[in-house]
């Protein structure tokens, strides 16, 4: 019996591959893996080590915890963001704020 973790982790590496423009053999010869590596992965015939879960991480420009934030639709996009958020001063912020919360209540 496959749990959570097993289903949406296929598919959830695919969605992140696309994303970022790769194919499933160019990710897998980077990560130093067999062409068919990935698409193993993606069709729920293998997991990843950790180690290459990192590394799956790494390459996608996110964090580990990132790649289970499954509504999450763009978690390298984010990341960069709240990297650059940290250098402004709390008016500017509080400013990006309150952008955000408008933004949001219009979906």
């Amino acid at each position: 019996m496959m749990n959570n973790c097993e289903k949406e982790f296929p598919e959830r590496l695919e969605t992140l591959r696309i994303k970022k423009g790769v194919s499933a053999r160019s990710m897998s010869l980077a990560l130093g893996q067999n062409a068919g590596y990935i698409s193993s992965i993606e069709n729920g015939r293998a997991l990843p080590s950790m180690a290459i879960f990192f590394a799956i991480c790494e390459y996608l420009e996110i964090a580990p915890q990132d790649f289970f934030e499954y509504d999450m639709r763009e978690p390298e996009k984010l990341r960069k963001l709240f990297d650059e958020l940290r250098y402004l001063d709390t008016q500017s912020l509080q400013g990006i704020s309150i952008l955000v919360e408008r933004l949001a209540q219009e979906k």
